[in-house]
This record gives C-alpha cells, sequence and structure tokens, in this order.
C-alpha cells in the first residue's frame, strides 16, 4: 500500500515539523526502501509483488510501477483503509484464481526499519496461522497477513467494526478473532514514520 510522494501530497504531519519538500523526500525513500525490500525475496521466487498506488491515476501509476521495477499494481480507489485493504485482496482473489497465490500479505511504507527477515518470519507463520499482525506503536499494525484459510471464508473478520486511525486499532483487530477457531500471531512491534516524533524516538 503505498501514496505517491508529491509535493504537499503525504506526510501532512510530519510536513508541518520540517516541511512538504522534506516529507516527501523521506516518503520517496521509504517507499523505495520497502520495494527493495520486497524485491529481494520475489527474486528468490518467495512471494509476488503488487503495488496498491493512490495519490496518482492510473497511467502515472503505471509509469512509477514500471520504473520500481515491479509489474503488478493496482489503484487504491476510495474508502477508509479497510476497503481499500479488502478491495486489494479481492482483486488479487480473482485476478490469481488460476495461479492458486494462497497467502496475502498488506505492508505499507512507513516503515524504514523494514527487512527482508520481517517477511520471512511472516512466511513461516502463516504455515501455522490465519492472521499475522505487525504491531505498531501507535496502536494499529505496520503489516497485516492472511492466511488461505481466512481469505477464503473469513476475509471480513479483521476489519469488522474498525474505526482507522485511532489508537484501538490493533485491539480491535484481535477482539474480532476472540470468538472463532481462527488463529493468530504477531511479528515485533515497530514504529510507523507519521511525526518528528516517530523519527526522534523510531526503534
Amino acid at each position: 500500500m503505498m501514496k505517491w510522494h508529491g509535493y504537499g501530497r503525504c506526510k501532512s504531519r510530519l510536513s508541518k515539523a520540517i516541511g512538504k519538500t522534506n516529507a516527501a523526500n523521506i516518503q520517496k525513500t521509504m517507499t523505495e526502501h520497502t520495494v527493495l525490500v520486497a524485491k529481494s525475496l520475489a527474486e528468490k521466487g518467495l512471494i509476488d509483488i503488487s503495488l496498491a498506488i493512490s495519490g496518482i491515476g492510473f497511467n502515472k501509476s503505471r509509469r512509477w510501477s514500471n520504473q520500481l521495477g515491479i509489474k503488478n499494481f493496482n489503484l487504491q480507489g476510495r474508502g477508509s483503509l479497510g476497503e481499500k485493504m479488502k478491495r486489494q485482496i479481492l482483486i488479487h482473489k480473482k485476478s490469481n484464481f488460476k495461479t492458486q497465490i494462497k497467502n496475502t500479505i498488506i505492508i505499507g511504507t512507513d516503515l524504514p526499519s523494514l527487512c527482508h527477515v520481517d517477511l520471512l518470519s511472516t512466511i513461516n507463520k502463516l504455515k501455522e496461522n490465519d492472521l499475522i499482525i505487525g504491531p505498531a506503536n501507535d496502536g494499529g499494525y505496520w503489516l497485516i497477513a492472511f492466511s488461505e484459510r481466512l481469505l477464503i471464508k473469513n476475509l471480513y473478520i479483521p476489519f469488522i467494526n474498525i474505526k482507522w486511525s485511532q489508537e484501538d486499532v490493533l485491539k480491535r483487530t484481535i477482539n474480532n478473532f476472540s470468538s472463532t477457531a481462527l488463529k493468530y500471531d504477531f511479528l515485533k512491534r515497530k514504529t510507523d514514520i507519521d511525526t518528528i516524533w516517530d523519527i526522534e524516538n523510531r526503534e
């Protein structure tokens, strides 16, 4: 999930502290870092990558995707973060029906500490769990991953009754699983970069 790093069009809270140009440059750097980490696994045949882009139209998204060396991309579309994630999952379920892609990992592009070990750990944990979450220090998450079992029958469970951008997103997500037989596990807690405080206090 990635947003175009245009001047004044990303990282609004961060830009108030360091300026719109600097905020855009940080967003660009974090996005490119995220793509490089993912590509390191894709080159080994461990994952396939698809970009979900917002902030620009289809043609510009295609050019940007090509510049990053990624073949597959989609627009995020309208709605809340939950609606955008569900849309991407449904798009890939439909387009990958014949290739039988089983699991789906969704990550944002606000995490300079992301590394290939995080994704490898997610892949391994999905062998025995239905949901994997990378908790963020702001109460949300920096990664969410779904097993084939979850996607087949229970896609909407992680997104029910979530008020996005609130401090209890992670808590509500886990509560959605409390009455089911589905299994979940966690990755290491990390800090998404949204404010100057996040930069100064990131792990």
